[in-house]
């Protein structure tokens, strides 16, 4: 799963935020496909989904999006 931003700033709060709470996370180039405003993305394992939402939304982090990949391309989950 991929976590893109429209700032820096939300990315590093994000990852400061994701790490506290033990989640296994890798800050990466943001893919060229998925159109955002900041050049950083944190990927994290599905399965840490419901809790990376929880977070995001108790703490206001400010995103573009979380991403999977279906058929080779990003797609956005919805309902975020």
């Amino acid at each position: 799963m991929l976590l893109a931003f429209d700032s820096t700033q939300q990315a590093l709060r994000a990852e400061m935020l994701l790490e506290y709470a033990d989640i296994e996370i890798d800050i990466r180039p943001t893919p060229k496909e998925v159109t955002a405003g900041c050049a950083l993305s944190i990927e994290f394992p599905g399965e840490h989904l419901s809790v990376v939402r929880e977070i995001i939304e108790s703490e206001k982090v400010e995103i573009r999006g979380i991403y999977f990949i279906k058929d080779d391309k990003y797609v956005t989950i919805d309902g975020i």
